[in-house]
This record gives C-alpha cells, structure tokens and sequence, in this order.
C-alpha cells in the first residue's frame, strides 16, 4: 500500500478508491495490500428513508467529532445517473464545508443499481480509508427502506434515522430494518408527531430487544441547529465500549472478514461461470437439455464438480 496513502494523503486515496471502483486489474493486490492495516476505525452506518435528514445529521456529527480531535472518512452512496452511472450527489452539498478540512475525507459512490443500499465498491472503499487511519468511518446509504441490510455486515454502529413527519415509519420498516439498528436517531424533532414516533419505536423494542443485552438508545435531533448531536456521538462512544467490553467488537470484525471471504469466493464463482458458458462442449450440453436428452440438475451438478476439480473439457 502507498506510503502516502497510510499517511492520509487525501488526493492518492481519492485515486485509489477511484481504481478499485473502476476495476483496475490490479485491484486484488490493492486490496490484499490494504487488509493488514485496517480494523482500528469505528465504522458507523447511517440509514434510513430518504427526507429523514440524513446528510444534515452527517454535516453536524462530522463537525462534533472534529471538535473532539477525530478524524473522519465518509462514504456517502447516492442513486446512480441513468445518464453518467455516476452518483446523483442530492444533498451530499451540504457537507462540502468539510472539504478543505484535512482531516475529513468525503467520497460519493453511486449505488450502480446494488439494492442493498451500497454500492458494490463501498465496502472496498471503506477498507481504503479505514488503512488510510482514519478514527471514525461514516457510511450513508441511498435511503430506499427495508432493503438495506448490507450495512449490517459493514458497520459497527448501524443508525437508524426517522423523522415525525414520515407517517407510520415504523410499521413500514419493521420487517427488516428496524431490527438491525443499534442507535435510534429521531431528526426534525421539534416537529409535531416526536412524542408518538418515540413511543411506537419503545413499543418495537419492547417486543424485539426485551432480552438483549444492548437496548439501542433513541436520540432526538434538530441537525439544522446542532441540537442532540452531542448527545448521539455520547451514545455511539457508548455502543462502541459496549462492543468491546463484550467482545462483540471482535466478533463482528471477524464475521466482516468471513463476508469478505464470501464474497470474493462469490465473485470467482461468477467469472468461472462466465466461463463456462461460453465452453462450446457446455453448449452441447445446453443443447440436449434443450432436447430432452438431459436433465437441467444433471448437468449443473456435472459442470459444477468440473469446476471444483478444476477441469474445463471433457
């Protein structure tokens, strides 16, 4: 890995993060190069439905960490352009006063279509920064519902972000999201309706985390004045001591690694696949299922131990 890169040099991480997004050729060794020096960062994901105020929060919590000596990666995924296939920055403006900050790193990824709510080269991304040292990684995702599970396997912290004017959010999220926060983090909270999303959201904890040992906490903020952002970085320090107190700190670090594995394996998987479907002796193959003459299982399994084996003819 790049000297400059370990020494936070904003304009080589920016090009590497570009190369991996991009798929350079070599980006496995970029990456094989990055893992030694990455665990130490405290990766908070923030998510939640689009309008919540995500980017604003994000803009008063970076300048809270910052008045605490932290130093803070961002990775802010967007809708992808129909037009570019690059991000669609939206709100990603309002935490540009950072920019000439040199101990702030903000990069937008467009989602390319990944509905998990991160681009597929985030994850690449946040190892980048988290090598590069620095102290707290913030991963914001699209804001498209309940399908945005990945960050669970990514982040340390995973937020929550809600506003009382969003309706019956929690009914909405219930099946999926709303189970994989750590912290609650009610924004716009001097709007009417504050009291009741509060209640409904104690009322899911109730049911969910009765016997957990980690209730997550609900913050309520007003990011347009700074309001209860002292109070959320004081509530994320606490999950993090949480985390390493009961060692669950290690033990996502661990199952992050064992996804990366996954992953990777996955993406082999793929690429062989691309390969074998272009074997003229698979076509045949395809061809007897076609006729009749084999049996679609047959032949899948067949090919499949092949490939285990490492063989690609006959």
């Amino acid at each position: 890995m790049p000297e400059s890169v370990k020494q936070g040099d904003k304009r080589q991480i920016a090009r590497l993060i570009s190369r991996i997004e991009n798929g350079d050729p070599a980006r496995e060794e970029i990456l094989e190069a990055l893992v030694p020096h990455t665990g130490r960062a405290h990766l908070i994901g923030v998510t939640g439905p689009p309008g919540a105020g995500k980017s604003t929060l994000l803009d008063a919590l970076i300048r809270e960490l910052r008045k605490r000596g932290k130093t803070v990666g961002v990775i802010a995924v967007d809708p992808t352009s129909p037009f570019t296939g690059g991000a669609i920055l939206g709100d990603r403006v309002r935490m540009t006063g950072h920019a000439l900050d040199p101990g702030v790193f903000i990069r937008s990824m467009g989602s390319r279509g990944h509905l998990g709510g991160l681009s597929g080269a985030a994850r690449e991304a946040v190892m980048v920064l988290d090598a590069a040292g620095y102290d707290v990684i913030l991963i914001e995702t699209v804001g498209v519902g309940q399908a945005e599970l990945d960050i669970m396997h990514l982040a340390d912290t995973v937020v929550l972000v809600l506003n009382p004017t969003a309706g019956d959010v929690v009914q909405v999220f219930k099946a999926g999201i709303m189970e994989i926060a750590d912290l609650f983090v009610i924004n716009k909270a001097d709007l009417p309706g504050t009291k009741r999303l509060r209640a409904e959201i104690e009322d899911l904890l109730d049911l969910s985390k009765h016997d957990a040992d980690w209730r997550p906490p609900i913050i309520e903020t007003v990011a347009t004045r700074d309001e209860g952002i002292s109070d959320w970085y004081e509530k994320l320090e606490e999950h993090r001591e949480f985390q390493v107190a009961s060692g669950e700190w290690d033990r996502r670090r661990r199952l992050r690694l064992e996804n990366e594995v996954r992953q990777r394996m996955e993406e082999e998987f793929r690429k062989r696949l691309e390969e074998i479907w272009a074997d003229p002796k698979f076509q045949e193959d395809l061809q007897s299922v076609a006729r009749r003459l084999k049996k679609p299982g047959e032949v899948a399994v067949e090919w499949m131990k092949r490939t285990l084996r490492g063989q690609s003819g006959r």
